[in-house]
């Protein structure tokens, strides 16, 4: 499994990358993630910037 660092303003989540669905664009600069067979996080950061972070962290644990 490879985990992805998601920062949030309430706290930090580390995520399974293949559990991430969908992500979409919340208020005040936030992203909301997709889970599948959950809720969906809300983190800090544009679709962009979180998209680069779960790339960034699949290509370090490859």
């Amino acid at each position: 499994m490879k985990f992805v660092k998601l920062e949030s303003r309430g706290g930090n989540y580390l995520v399974v990358a293949s559990n991430i669905a969908w992500l979409r664009t919340a208020e005040n600069g936030q992203t909301n993630v997709g889970m599948v067979g959950g809720q969906p996080l809300l983190v800090t950061g544009s679709i962009e910037e979180v998209a680069q972070k779960v790339l960034d962290g699949i290509a370090a644990a490859a």
